[in-house]
Parts: C-alpha cells; structure tokens; sequence
C-alpha cells in the first residue's frame, strides 16, 4: 500500500483549479496524468520581471514591466486586424496589442485613464513600441501578484504556460514534507536541503546558473531519484538470489562436440565469459549476469555454451531475440551446430499457428525439445516447459525487466544470461543492469575485418551511387539505409519505398530488394533470404537490420542523414558489414547544416571501432534521452536525473543501496521506512513488493 502521506500527490491532474477535461489532456500530454507528474516537470528556462523601466527607456526585445495609464482603445475594422491599446507614461507611449481580441474583457481590464502594471516582451512596429498580448495586466494594487522571477516550462501545442504554470503551482503546493531518506552525512556533505525545500527551490530559479543539473537544488533531486531506481535493483537481486537457484554443472561432452565443430578457435574474452558462466550457473545461487560484447564479439557461441551446460545438466534453455528476423537468424545459425551435439531445438514465434504451434509447445512441455529459440512468444501464457534452466535474453535494451523476469518465471530458480551488442557505458548499465554481474566481450572474433568509414556530403548523393553500381558489378552485397518508411511532410528525409524505387530503376528491380518493418513476417523473411542467397545484391533497409542480421558477403553500408541516427545505433549498423572476412567500406551520407554535436557525433564513428567509447562520446554529447537512437523500453526514464550530469551520484546510490540493504534488508529503520517512501515516490514500488515477499 502506498504511505497516506504521498496521496496528495497521486491525485489526478483533473482534480486541479482550472484543469478541465480539454486541459487535462493537454497536461498529461506534456507531464503525465498526475500530481506527481507535474512535481517532476522542471523548469528549462526563467522570466526575469524585475526590469521596470519608463517607456522610452525600454530595451526591445526584453521583458520589461511597465507602469502605464491607458489612454485610448483603437478597434480595427476588420478582424483580421488586431486590437490596440495606446498607454503612455511621463517619457513616451506605447501599443497594447492583441489578436482576436473580446472589446468588452479589454475595456474592462484597461479602463481608460486608469493606471495599470503591464508586463511583457517589448518590441518596435514600424517607429512605435509595442507589447503584444502582455503576460500580465494588474492594477496597481495587485503588485504582490506579479512575480519577480517565472519559471519557463516544455508545453505542448494548445497548452498556454500560464497554465500550465497555475497546474503546477498547486501541484508543488500539495507536496508534502516527507521522511528524509538520504543518509545525514551526505547530506551534511553537500550542504543540501531538505526534500520538499528542493522541489521548491527548483521550481523557482532565480539565477540561470539555478537551472543547471549542477545547481543544488537539482543535485539533491536527481539524487533522489538515482538512489530509488539504485534501491530498487538491489532489491530484484536481492529477491532472486533470496529464492535460491540449483546448481546446474553439465559433464561437457555436449561442449566438447560443440568446440570440434566450430570453423574457429575462441577468444580469449569468449573463454573467460563462459567460464564467469559457467561457475554461476554451478553455483547454488541464481544466475543473474549481462554479458557486453561489442559487434561482431561473438556473444551469440557464447550463449550457446551455456545453453548446452543447461542441457548437459538435465534442464532446458530459452533464447529470446526482440524481433522475428533475430530469432530466425539465431535458430538458422545455432541449429545446425546444436544438431551435431544431438540436442533438439525449436523455433518459437507469435506468428506460428496450427500444427507448427502445437508441436513447439509439446516439444516444450514433455522435454523433448531441448532448446526454445523465439521473441516475447515465449512469454505466452500456455507455452510451458518441462524444467526450464537458463533463460538467455538477447538485446536486452529491447525489453522490460519485467520480461526478462516474466521467461525466468517459466522454471524453477531460473538462471539468467542477458546480452547486449550494444555497448553501454557503465553509468548507463548500473541504471538498467545494476542487479546484474557483468561480462564484457572486447576482442572480435577471428574473420571480422576492418571497416573503412567515411563522412560524404549528401550533395555528393550521385558520385555515391555510381560508385555502388561499380561495386555491385564486382559481386559486392551492399545495405542502403534509409531513416524513414514514408515521405514526411515534417522531415525532409528520403524514404525507403521512394529510395528502393530510385535504385532499382538505376540498377534493375531484380538486383534491388527492400526491408523495412511494416512488411509482414513473410516479406521480411523473403526479403532477408533473397539478399542473404545474393539473389538480390542491394537492400533498401530501415533501421531493422540495426541488430543482429548477418550476412558475411555483405561489404558496403551506405548510411543516409547518418546525423540523425544514434552513435551507438550507427555503429550497430556498421556491425553488419566486414563479417565474411573481406574488409567493408561505411559511407555516412549526411546534410547541410549540421550542428557540433552531429559534426562531433559523426567524427568519433570515423575515428573508432570501439563500441565502448563510441558509447561513452555518445553519452557525454548528448546525454541519456536517445543513447540507443531511440527510447528504449529497457531503460529507466529519469524525469530529473541526468545522467550525463550526474553519473558521479549514481556510482554513490548504487553503493549506497548496496550498504543499507546489507544494514537494513528489509527496510524496517527509520531510515528505511523513508526509503520505502522515496519508492514510492518515484513509482519504484514493484520492488516494494519483493520486499514483502521476502
């Protein structure tokens, strides 16, 4: 149950004066549905009142407040035009202007020869001053209703900031002191305020420097926020390992079959993954790791390993891939290997109906099947397993916590393997993985050759393709990617279907394919297959060949507004060339105008093939908001924490969690008890529950 004292807080938005049901959209459109959600809604800028000059002194372009008497309404003749009040004061005059005015509200606001306080951004229309639509309009007796400083909230379109500004005015009104939660002498340390002194400060910056991520008042804030989600991980690992896991040790002979089929020797980051796994998997504790591996890592014969440990042992194993191509491509790849160890493996997708359906889920369920390859079909609700041992999640940034403990709840003190190929910078791991332990895969596999990458203007788009159609003349397999599937009206971008269109003409329908995610599965497949056979030499792809596709013969990636994608998405793409041994060669077409960031961006994927500091440029360029190229369901969405800003905080509330678990486990000290709070505070409180169930 939620403490009482955060109920104020989670009331909806539609509780609020002057929030109606059209406003209310509006608010949880820019916020959230919430009390709370409009708590954490920081300002991004301010509005400095104080300016009150005379009206010939008045800088334009400036907010200024004025003192004016009105002297004359000038109603337009037509509506079109707008309504103008003349005021004047001792030095000049100058014109209140509005559009689709109501005379009656004006007259009554700005009666005439009465004095008033006008507030607004002051500008100059053909030699006269103006204030177009004034922020505020007070009598002089309303003065302490002016604010001196005015925070500048993100709105959205139809939502005014005077109310979204009065919205969350109540909401920070209705927070109330809570419990400190954070540990005295840290909190001594930086000198920070209490909890609900933050909210208030930060809400009303009256510096620049009070909007920054460094300010303190944001500091303790972001604090905040880090330590519940640092809580509320240690809590899952605590729970999983609380459970208890079985030891599952395998005599190797399925391993041993494995390592004489395979066309090349291991890495030695391959050995010592397997064997990290491998002593996990042995142990009477649940397995609970991340394995990182950066392109072309061989993560995947990694897995594999462990999965034939599983089987040796007595138990099953699943593999759960984010998209259909994935899951093919692994079962394509793993199924012969696992064929010449004797083991069974299947294939299991949403897509799958009727027989093909039915045979997987008795495979599954009286044992015969050793091995369940699939996507989140796995999660089905009557897809059961006769003793699931290790589930393995690829590309886990593509799922919730929430699944990934959804398929290990499908056995019985479930192992655990997560992999990733796109490498994350640790700060961003303890955020999304801090309940795990970690293996990292930096060597390439032998065969991964180099990749020439370079940055070509967009201008240069037909010496580009000329220079394909040379390269497909030679045999080459070439990837074309293209951002969007459609023609935006809002982004000037090549599509797919137009891109594809464009080439096949130059180059022949036959010799062109394309691939993008609204094609259905089958399509997907055909177009997959026929590239992979070299029936068709270039795909016009989107972003779904970013993860995992593998086509060794494939040589060139031609990127288009490569300064639109992620670093770490633009590597990926990268990934999926130089894998047959020949060396590739990576053209990022990008535009004109490109900011430093992009320019930047763009010079590091030049630069490197290291997937671990191309990570780290990227977080440190642009934060955490589209680190993968796109949000990611994966990743926790910090509404103060940033944490480009603020990875040294989260570093210290992870250790912090750690230390008061061990002091505290189950939350019962005074200290603990406002944990439990924070918690909830920041809607943590699933984990609240593995606390309760022990």
């Amino acid at each position: 149950m939620r403490p009482e004292i955060l109920n104020p807080l989670f009331r909806p938005v539609t509780g609020l004066k002057g929030v109606g049901p059209r406003t209310a959209t509006l608010v949880e459109r820019v916020a959230g549905p919430m009390l709370v959600d409009l708590v954490w809604h920081l300002p991004t800028g301010r509005i400095d009142r104080r300016l009150a000059p005379s009206i010939r002194a008045a800088p334009e372009d400036m907010t200024c407040t004025l003192k004016v008497s009105v002297v004359q309404h000038q109603k337009p003749a037509t509506r079109r035009l707008p309504y103008r009040v003349v005021c004047a004061d001792d030095s000049g005059s100058i014109d209140l202007v509005f559009f689709n005015a109501k005379e009656d509200y004006l007259r009554r606001v700005l009666p005439d020869g009465e004095i008033r306080l006008v507030s607004g951004r002051v500008q100059s229309f053909r030699d006269r001053l103006q204030m177009t639509h004034p922020d505020y309009i007070l009598a002089e007796t309303e003065l302490a209703e002016l604010p001196p400083y005015e925070p500048v909230y993100p709105l959205t379109e139809g939502l005014t900031p005077r109310v979204l500004r009065r919205a969350i005015d109540q909401a920070v009104a209705s927070a109330p002191e809570l419990p400190e939660w954070q540990d005295a002498a840290w909190l001594a340390k930086h000198a920070w305020t209490g909890w609900l002194e933050a909210l208030n400060t930060a809400h009303r910056p009256e510096t620049e420097a009070a909007l920054l991520p460094e300010a303190p008042a944001r500091m303790r804030l972001a604090y905040d926020e880090l330590l519940a989600n640092q809580l509320a991980l240690a809590l899952i690992r605590q729970h999983m390992r609380k459970r208890g896991g079985r030891s599952l040790v395998g005599d190797g002979r399925l391993r041993d079959k494995l390592r004489g089929k395979l066309p090349f020797s291991l890495t030695a980051g391959q050995d010592q993954a397997i064997d990290e796994i491998l002593a996990d998997m042995a142990a009477p504790a649940r397995m609970l790791r991340l394995m990182q591996g950066d392109v072309g890592s061989g993560k995947t014969v990694v897995a594999l390993f462990a999965m034939l440990a599983a089987v040796e042992s007595g138990t099953q194993a699943a593999l759960m891939a984010p998209t259909e191509i994935l899951a093919r491509q692994h079962f394509a790849n793993l199924a012969p290997l696992c064929a010449a160890a004797g083991i069974k493996v299947d294939l299991v997708l949403g897509a799958q109906r009727g027989s093909a359906r039915a045979a997987a889920r008795d495979g599954l369920a009286s044992g015969r099947t050793d091995i369940a390859i699939g996507t989140h079909a796995l999660l089905q609700a009557d897809l059961a397993f006769r003793d699931l041992g290790l589930a393995v999640v690829d590309e886990q940034h593509r799922f919730g916590v929430h699944q990934r403990l959804n398929l290990s709840g499908k056995g019985d003190a479930v192992d655990v393997l997560v992999m990733t190929a796109t490498p994350i910078p640790r700060t961003l791991a303890l955020t999304a993985y801090g309940d795990m332990d970690v293996s990292i895969l930096r060597e390439k596999q032998p065969g991964r050759a180099p990749v020439d990458t370079r940055v070509v203007p967009l201008a240069r788009l037909e010496d580009v393709v000329g220079a394909i159609g040379r390269r497909l003349d030679d045999g080459d397999r070439v990837y074309w990617v293209c951002p969007l599937v459609e023609e935006s009206e809002t982004q000037d971008l090549s599509a797919a279907e137009e891109r594809h269109a464009t080439l096949a003409r130059l180059f022949g329908a036959e010799r062109v394919g394309l691939l993008h995610g609204r094609l259905s599965s089958q399509a997907k497949d055909d177009a997959m297959t026929a590239f992979a056979e070299g029936r068709t030499r270039l795909l016009v792809a989107t972003t779904v060949i970013e993860v995992g596709v593998d086509v060794p013969e494939a040589t060139v990636m031609v990127i288009e507004h490569a300064e639109r994608f992620g670093l770490a998405q633009l590597h990926q793409l990268r990934g999926r060339i130089g894998r047959g041994g020949r060396a590739g060669t990576c053209l990022l077409l990008r535009g004109e105008d490109l900011t430093e960031t992009a320019r930047a961006r763009l010079e590091v994927l030049r630069r490197t093939e290291d997937g671990f500091e191309i990570a780290e440029t990227d977080l440190d360029l642009r934060g955490t908001g589209e680190l993968l190229g796109t949000r990611q369901s994966g990743l926790p969405a910090f509404r103060v924490a940033d944490l480009a800003a603020h990875r040294e905080l989260l570093a210290v509330a992870a250790d912090d969690a750690r230390l008061v678990l061990h002091q505290d486990e189950k939350l019962s000290s005074p200290r603990g008890q406002a944990l439990r709070v924070l918690l909830y505070l920041f809607q943590r409180d699933a984990a609240i529950r593995y606390l309760e169930s022990g």
